[in-house]
C-alpha cells in the first residue's frame, strides 16, 4: 500500500487538511487576506472529526481561544498574515512563557501595516524570530511547496508537543494561493507518527510541572483532570506560582532556551539543491526558492553551475550548515521577497560580509530571469 496520496489543492487548503489530520481538533481565528482560507476550509473539516472551529471577533481572541483549548489537551491551531501576528503577539509571549503548546500558521503578505494584502512577501521572516517582547527561543518552519504546506502543518504539530511552546509555519500568499498536484503522506502515515505531550500520573502531591530538567520543556497536565498547577505570564516556580526569586528566575529564561538550543538535531530541516558540483551557492525559502530551482536549470543549460540551500527550519537557524557553505563557497548570493532579513542571519552564520543580494519589496514574485541576470552579474 502506498503511503502517500495525490491530491489538488491550494497551500493554505493542504495546511488546513494537515492540522485535521494531525489530531488538531480546535481553531480560533479571524479571517485575513491571504489566509483565511485555511479558516473556510478547516471549518468545513473540523466538526466532521468531532472538532470545533471558532470565528473570534478579532485577532487576539482567536489566538487566546487557541490557548484556552491548549490548555485543556487539544491540539489548536490559529492562521492569520502579518497584521495578526502583531495583534497576537502579547500571547504568544504567554503561551511562550507558560509553555503552552500552539500552532500559529503565517501566509505573508506585503508589510509593514496593511501593506499590500492581497500580493507577495516574504517580509515576517525577523517577527517570526521574536513575535513578542522578552527571552524565548522560537521555532519557525517555512513552507517551501505546497507539498510542505501539509509536512511542515504536521511536523510544528509535534514540535509544539515535543517543545511545549508555539511554533509558527510561515508560508507566503503565493504558496498559499497556488493550486497544483502534491503528493502527501496518508492520514495513516500521520497519525502513526503523531508525538503526544508528556504527562504526569504519579501523586498529585508531586507533580510539579516546571520542575524539569534545564534542558526540558515543563510538563503540563490538561486542565480539569484532577492536577492542579497555576498559569501565569509572569516568572514562575517549578508549580507555576508567580516569584521574583533571583535564581529560580534565571533558571526559567535559561531553560526556556536550552529546552531547544540543545535538541537542535531534532529541529533543523533543510534542502540541498544540486550543490554537489555547484560554483555559486544561492540560498533562499519559500515561493521563491521555486524560482530560484528553475534559473539553477537554465544557468546550468549557458555552463554556469549554480546551486541551492533552502532552510526550512528557519528559526533556529541552520548556523552550523551555513558556516561550512560559506567555507566551500567564494560566491554567495541571497534571495528574499524582503530588503534582505534573513541576510543578516547568513552574515552572521558564515562569519562573511560579502554575501550579494536579490531582493523584492513591491509585491511581486521573483521570475526565475530575475535571478538569472543577478548571478551573471557575479
Amino acid at each position: 500500500m502506498s503511503n502517500t496520496r495525490e491530491v489538488i489543492s491550494s497551500g493554505n487548503e493542504l495546511a488546513a487538511l494537515a492540522a485535521v489530520d494531525a489530531g488538531c481538533r480546535f481553531f480560533g481565528g479571524y479571517p485575513i487576506t491571504p489566509s483565511s482560507e485555511i479558516m473556510h476550509t478547516i471549518s468545513d473539516l473540523l466538526p466532521k472529526r468531532g472538532g470545533v472551529a471558532i470565528q473570534m471577533e478579532d485577532e487576539i481572541a482567536g489566538i487566546c481561544s487557541a490557548i484556552g483549548a491548549s490548555m485543556s489537551g487539544v491540539r489548536a491551531l490559529t492562521a492569520t498574515s502579518g497584521p495578526g501576528i502583531s495583534l497576537k503577539a502579547e500571547n504568544l509571549g504567554l503561551a511562550q512563557m507558560a509553555e503552552v503548546p500552539l500552532v500559529v500558521i503565517n501566509v505573508m503578505r506585503g508589510g509593514p501595516s496593511t501593506g499590500l494584502p492581497t500580493r507577495v512577501s516574504q517580509g515576517d521572516v525577523s517577527q517570526a524570530k521574536n513575535p513578542s517582547h522578552g527571552d524565548y527561543k522560537s521555532i519557525t518552519l517555512c513552507a517551501g511547496n505546497i507539498t510542505e504546506c501539509y509536512t511542515e502543518t504536521v511536523r510544528a504539530f509535534n514540535l509544539a508537543d515535543r517543545f511545549m511552546q508555539p511554533v509558527i509555519v510561515l508560508m507566503d500568499e503565493t504558496i498559499g494561493h497556488m493550486h497544483a498536484k502534491a503528493a502527501i503522506p496518508t492520514q495513516e502515515e500521520v497519525e502513526a507518527g503523531i508525538v503526544t505531550r508528556k504527562t504526569f500520573d504519579g501523586p498529585a502531591e508531586e507533580y510539579k510541572p516546571y520542575g524539569v530538567a534545564q534542558d526540558e520543556p515543563a510538563v503540563l497536565n490538561p486542565m480539569f483532570q484532577g492536577y492542579r498547577y497555576h498559569f501565569t505570564g509572569l516568572h514562575h516556580d517549578e508549580m507555576g506560582f508567580p516569584t521574583e526569586e533571583i535564581e529560580t528566575c534565571r533558571k526559567l529564561i535559561d531553560r526556556l532556551f536550552r529546552k531547544v538550543d540543545e535538541h537542535v538535531d531534532e529541529l533543523e530541516s533543510n534542502e540541498e539543491y544540486m550543490l554537489e558540483d555547484a560554483d555559486i551557492l544561492l540560498i533562499g525559502y519559500g515561493s521563491a526558492s521555486l524560482a530560484i530551482k528553475e534559473a539553477i536549470h537554465r544557468l546550468r543549460e549557458e555552463g554556469i553551475k549554480a546551486g541551492l540551500f533552502r532552510p526550512i527550519t528557519m528559526w533556529p537557524s541552520p548556523e552550523k550548515r551555513m558556516y561550512e557553505l560559506g567555507q566551500k563557497f567564494d560566491k554567495v548570493l541571497s534571495v528574499e521577497l524582503n530588503q534582505g532579513q534573513y541576510l543578516e542571519e547568513i552574515q552572521r552564520a558564515m562569519g562573511r560580509k560579502d554575501i550579494e543580494k536579490l531582493t523584492k519589496t513591491n509585491g511581486r514574485p521573483f521570475s526565475p530571469q530575475d535571478i538569472i541576470d543577478k548571478v551573471k552579474e557575479l
